[in-house]
């Protein structure tokens, strides 16, 4: 299995990024961990008024979309620009795609069987946000979770017919299980703005769906290097490198005519 070895501002980096710039790449970003810090409580999370500027004139120059594991309208006033496109729910809330109606009823059951456990998950410190195409439960802030998961694990195994469980940083996320995926939302945008190529910048579980799906000629960065069985192709050591991508990518994909 290919591992996270190289170091993306090492020279097999920086030669991969100039490959793929002169692709005229479709440039996607996951939220939680990659634009923004993880942080305690996911509704304080924001992007920094510095990396904002330069998302905002990258999006001037190239197609530049948000594929993340929030709702749309919850990701987007914590942006400070306006992005080409927004893609949410893990790939299952794409403008572009959208899912059928009949995947995101497929999560009705499953609604109601937690509203019923409310004061169990509570008890365990678990808090279900509801994001209408995906259900999470967090338990970040429980006092042990380990027995946090535990209960989660209760309420969820078996598993509803047609749904699909994946993990995360201390949550566990559960949608229709034909809805598509982060890959998928990617290959979409790629198609729609004619690029002939993307690069995606991710951190977490959920990423690596694309990370393995994506072709040889897009360029794949995951931020930590602790998953060392991860697919990406190149990997930054925290999130706080982000701002010199941002510099090296305005530095590489000029202006357009």
């Amino acid at each position: 299995m290919n591992t996270i070895k190289r170091h993306l501002f090492g020279p097999e980096g920086q030669a991969a990024l100039e490959a793929v710039s002169r692709r005229d790449p479709l440039l996607a970003f996951d939220f939680d961990g990659t634009l923004a810090p993880i942080v305690a409580r996911p509704e304080d999370a924001r992007v920094s008024a510095a990396l904002s500027r330069r998302l905002a004139q990258l999006a001037a120059r190239r197609p530049l979309a948000i594929v993340t594991g929030r709702a749309i309208d919850d990701v987007r006033p914590r942006l400070g620009f306006e992005p080409g496109c927004i893609v949410g729910n893990h790939g299952a809330e794409n403008p572009i795609a959208p899912t059928p109606v009949r995947s995101v009823q497929a999560l009705d059951g499953l609604r109601a069987q937690l509203a019923a456990a409310e004061a169990q998950l509570a008890a365990a410190g678990v808090r279900v946000e509801d994001k209408q195409h995906s259900l999470a439960l967090h338990y970040r802030l429980a006092r042990d979770r380990d027995v946090a998961l535990q209960v989660i694990d209760q309420l969820l195994v078996p598993l509803g017919e047609g749904l699909r469980r994946f993990g995360g940083k201390c949550v566990v996320n559960v949608v229709g299980a034909d809805v598509p995926d982060k890959a998928d939302a990617l290959f979409s945008l790629v198609a729609d703005a004619g690029c002939g190529a993307a690069l995606f910048v991710g951190d977490d579980v959920n990423d690596e769906v694309v990370f393995e799906r994506a072709p040889l000629h897009w360029l794949t960065v995951r931020v930590g290097r602790e998953d060392q069985s991860s697919r990406a192709r190149f990997f930054l050591d925290s999130q706080s490198e982000i701002a010199q991508l941002l510099d090296e990518l305005l530095a590489l994909l000029p202006p357009r005519a």
